[in-house]
């Protein structure tokens, strides 16, 4: 999934944090527990919809975990190369 957004510029990286995480949730009205893997991706608020859409077409999951992060203050040159990568 990380490997695919990011040839596909819909993100300029993407992180697996090292896991699995355990994640505790509630799913058709049930507590449950699962080993995952956290995905930081790093895009543009325009490629934000498509990336998105890959991510629900991508994941295995019917409700994958899809949260948004607003950028407030970075390194100019870092937030370019982010614009850059997702040309």
């Amino acid at each position: 999934m990380a490997r695919a957004v990011v040839e596909a510029r819909l993100a300029a990286c993407a992180n697996i944090l090292p896991g699995p995480i355990t994640s505790i949730y509630r799913w058709k009205g049930k507590v449950e527990s699962a080993p995952e893997r956290l995905l930081l991706i790093k895009t543009s608020r325009r490629r934000l919809a498509k990336l998105q859409a890959a991510i629900d077409r991508l994941h295995s999951y019917d409700v994958p975990e899809f949260v948004v992060l607003s950028i407030t203050a970075g390194s100019r040159s870092y937030l370019a190369w982010i614009a850059e990568s997702v040309k």
